[in-house]
């Protein structure tokens, strides 16, 4: 089951994280089959980033750890707090699976 990854940036990590974003990019780029998606998170402005947000495709919580280790913006320093979470997928890509619904909804659907 994959593993929801959030990330958050120490306070005025601006300077390193573009630094480091070439280098992050290539590493996304390089698992890219790891990844079922992945984006910046911004500040409510929407100009600067606050950290990072990974869905991967892993088997268990230490590969998570283990892409995490590995990656530039956490190598470098820049995450305050990681967090990791089992993800099951419910709605993605505008796409909702459908769970068992009680039979009171069944009823009133049907």
């Amino acid at each position: 089951m994959p593993y929801l990854v959030d990330t958050l940036h120490h306070p005025d990590s601006a300077a390193a994280r573009e630094a480091l974003r070439p280098a992050h990019l290539a590493y996304l780029a390089a698992h890219m089959g790891l990844l079922l998606a992945a984006g910046a998170k911004l500040e409510d402005g929407g100009a600067v980033g606050a950290g990072s947000f990974y869905i991967l495709a892993v088997e268990d919580r230490a590969m998570a750890e283990a892409f995490i280790a590995a990656e530039p913006y956490a190598r470098g320093g820049l995450c305050a707090t990681v967090t990791y979470t089992r993800w099951r997928k419910a709605i993605f890509n505008f796409a909702r699976e459908t769970p068992a619904q009680p039979s009171s909804l069944r009823e009133t659907t049907a």
